[in-house]
């Protein structure tokens, strides 16, 4: 690795970086991540580069580029280095990653997100010092980014990432590599993941979404008999499995492109099925010819999945915008790579159309529009009422005679900025503060005291 693409490392580290800490406001949990983050991604990089190539002069050069602004580089030997990527310590969250969350909470803000996207991109990066990301790295930054994913969703602690170098070899161990020595993990993580049946089932237990659920069930309809017509010797039209999804914010179109990914994966469409989520800042960056390398970087993390573009036609800009950069890469990626990648591209109706319009090879390649509606008031309802039944709350009987009428009325005079789900669950975390102030001032606390949710909870949130 030469000098000069040493400190072009380091600067693309570096920008992402302060990309990511102006998100934080919090004084307190910016300092926290500043001194933190060099020796976290140090460690983390130490696992990408254990299922790789052995450690080279490269390596050496792409470690003592993971320095934040006023921070001192770390130099190992050449020997220690490789000793550190020989016993790479397990991927694990960083300290500050609670403190995110929380943030999150109070802010209603998707900083844990945001980080998850930054860690990905950054893995990928110095796994590509050799300017190839081998399977072996890929598969591996995306066991960690699920990882992290399913932390930030809350609930039981997932179990870690496999640890590089606890994969059992598989053959001759003295002449396999290890990255062939990774492979035989595959299948057994794979029979941890949810069947086609079961991923059907978290489908139909959606919301609302009659018409989405529908398409995608004659989507997997049409793979399967494809499948069989190909089997039988018989012709098969082409056909292309990216998608559009067209509809407001917070009705459901990541976690459906969820689901769908799994059951791609499930009828053997793709061979991983994770789903990496995107917006034009995690595609585009502010230099001529960086847009292009932070575009390959999240397809590579996506590569045997689907890759999510939310709001993809914020990629469409006037003159020279470098989001014209990130839609050629994109779609050259998916000519290059038609059975390991799927793209879903999405946003509201209008936009995305005239998106769409912007460029004959988006039209070409996304032919199948998935629409997503408002939910009605009784849908509404329906969240408000699984959010309570989900975190162990109960609506007291008063609230219950007043939240049909409330959320008729939420649908019914609706704006442009209405956020359907996204709104129910905001006026449930915010109602589920103004509980916790008025059972913290009682003498004595009950169970149905900690489970109530009052109108007068309720009434405190939505007044004025």
């Amino acid at each position: 690795m030469s000098k000069d693409t040493a400190t072009k490392l380091a600067k693309k580290y570096q920008e992402g970086l302060r990309a990511f800490g102006r998100l934080l406001g919090d004084p307190t949990l910016k300092l926290d991540f500043n001194q933190e983050v060099d020796a976290y991604f140090r460690r983390c990089v130490l696992g990408v580069w254990s299922v790789g190539g052995p450690v080279t002069e490269d390596h050496m050069d792409a470690y003592a580029a993971i320095c934040s602004p006023g921070h001192l580089p770390a130099r190992p030997l050449m020997m220690e280095l490789a000793i550190a990527v020989e016993d790479a310590p397990p991927f694990q969250e960083p300290g500050f990653f609670r403190a995110l969350q929380r943030a999150d909470r109070d802010t209603k803000s998707n900083k844990t997100s945001r980080f998850i996207e930054l860690c990905s991109l950054i893995l990928t990066l110095f796994a590509g010092i050799d300017n190839d990301v081998s399977q072996a790295e890929a598969n591996y930054i995306a066991q960690c980014q699920s990882y992290l994913e399913r932390l930030s969703a809350g609930g039981v602690k997932p179990a870690a990432p496999a640890h590089p170098n606890q994969i059992p070899p598989a053959g001759n161990a003295a002449t396999e590599t290890k990255e062939q020595a990774a492979a035989p993990a595959e299948p057994a993580q794979a029979d941890n993941q949810p069947t086609q049946e079961e991923l059907l089932a978290q489908l139909d237990a959606l919301c609302g979404l009659e018409k989405v659920k529908q398409d995608v069930r004659s989507l997997i309809n049409l793979i399967k008999v494809r499948k069989l017509r190909k089997e039988n010797g018989l012709p098969v039209p082409p056909m292309s499995l990216h998608l559009v999804f067209m509809g407001n914010p917070g009705t459901g179109k990541t976690t459906v492109a969820r689901l769908l990914a799994g059951l791609y994966r499930a009828i053997g469409v793709l061979p991983k099925g994770q789903l990496v989520e995107v917006d034009r800042s995690g595609l585009v960056a502010g230099y001529v010819g960086q847009t292009a390398i932070q575009t390959q970087q999240v397809i590579q993390s996506a590569m045997g999945g689907v890759l999510f573009i939310d709001e993809a036609y914020s990629l469409a800009g006037e003159g020279n915008d470098f989001g014209h950069e990130a839609i050629d890469t994109i779609l050259k990626a998916m000519e290059d790579h038609r059975d390991e990648l799927v793209v879903i591209v999405a946003g509201y109706q209008g936009p995305m159309m005239k998106f769409l319009g912007s460029n004959p090879g988006l039209e070409s390649r996304f032919n199948k529009y998935f629409f997503f509606e408002d939910y009605k008031g009784p849908e509404l309802l329906e969240i408000f009422l699984g959010q309570c039944k989900k975190n162990g709350y109960e609506p007291e009987d008063a609230l219950k005679e007043v939240l049909p009428a409330f959320f008729h009325d939420l649908y019914e005079f609706r704006t442009e900025n209405f956020g359907n789900g996204r709104d129910v669950r905001n006026l449930f975390e915010q109602m589920v503060s103004a509980q916790s102030d008025r059972v913290a001032a009682l003498e004595t606390v009950t169970v149905d005291d900690l489970m109530k949710l009052s109108q007068e909870d309720f009434e405190k949130v939505t007044a004025g």
